[in-house]
């Protein structure tokens, strides 16, 4: 999963999941699935399904919520659950006049969008508390012979990934927790070791851990074009205030380390247009 770690496949983080940035640091270096085919409507359209309900939870594992589509039953949320649904509702399957399929790249597209659109106002806090955040959208849509029968809707689930490929145990409710500072304690970013060094993985903060994500540095405010700025302006705009962020959380301001992480033009191009300021914690 990217910028922080991001799903693969109908995920965003924001929006996209993919390796980790790339990390620099002062005195120590710092959730869609592949495109469906092509494939015209049915004829004749069944009578309409409805979409799935809201505030349902589901015991999904990391496979699960990478998928396109999901057969899981839901469970009570008062019970062990990992995904929470938050948003659903009818496809946009009418482009241009043309009915399409649902696994075509232009409903998809939509999904992927509105999903993680939908996540930050959801969850609260604003959208840095969520970019700091383990955190993450994933959609699914119903399967090709569901929509023959006449199923066609979307369902966004918000997820925590609990390290690599793992999913963590929601605490209810998920509605507004990022806007509480024991829910930015409970699900924010942080590292088993220094970012950028082999023993590092992300995982909540809410379990063991040496280092935490504090700042998002956003590479795209006041820049005129959307075009990657380059590896050299994208490190650079992280120096001075990932520096400050180290110095304001260490005892001794005269000694202090930070980190600072960057995407590279891939993740870029996904969707990732911050850089993250990391710390000893």
């Amino acid at each position: 999963m990217a910028l922080a770690p991001v799903l693969a496949a109908c995920t965003a983080d924001d929006p996209a999941p993919g390796p980790d940035a790339a990390s620099a640091s002062g005195t120590a270096p710092s959730s869609s699935a592949a495109a469906p085919s092509e494939r015209a409507a049915p004829a004749e359209q069944a009578e309409p399904v409805e979409p799935p309900p809201t505030a349902t939870c589901y015991r999904l594992s990391y496979d699960d919520a990478v998928a396109p589509t999901s057969s899981a039953p839901p469970v009570r949320c008062a019970s062990t659950h990992t995904a929470v649904t938050f948003d659903a509702g009818p496809l946009d399957t009418v482009v241009d006049g043309h009915l399409l399929a649902v696994d075509s790249e232009a409903v998809q597209a939509g999904v992927a969008e509105r999903c993680p659109a939908a996540l930050g106002d959801f969850l609260g806090g604003g959208p840095d508390a969520l970019r700091l955040s383990m955190l993450r959208s994933v959609w699914f849509t119903p399967s090709l012979e569901e929509a023959d029968e006449g199923a066609s809707w979307y369902r966004c689930d918000v997820v925590a990934l609990a390290g690599a490929e793992r999913l963590a145990e929601l605490t209810p409710p998920m509605r507004g927790v990022l806007g509480t500072e024991a829910g930015r304690e409970r699900y924010g970013m942080c590292g088993t070791a220094e970012p950028g060094t082999p023993d590092f993985t992300r995982v909540l903060c809410s379990t063991d851990h040496t280092w935490r994500a504090v700042q998002v540095v956003d590479l795209a405010a006041g820049q005129g074009s959307q075009d990657y700025p380059g590896e050299d302006a994208a490190r650079a705009r992280g120096q001075e205030p990932c520096e400050a962020a180290g110095r304001e959380a260490a005892e001794d301001p005269l000694d202090f380390s930070w980190g600072y992480e960057w995407p590279d033009a891939e993740q870029w191009a996904a969707g990732r247009r911050h850089g993250l300021c990391w710390v000893p914690d």
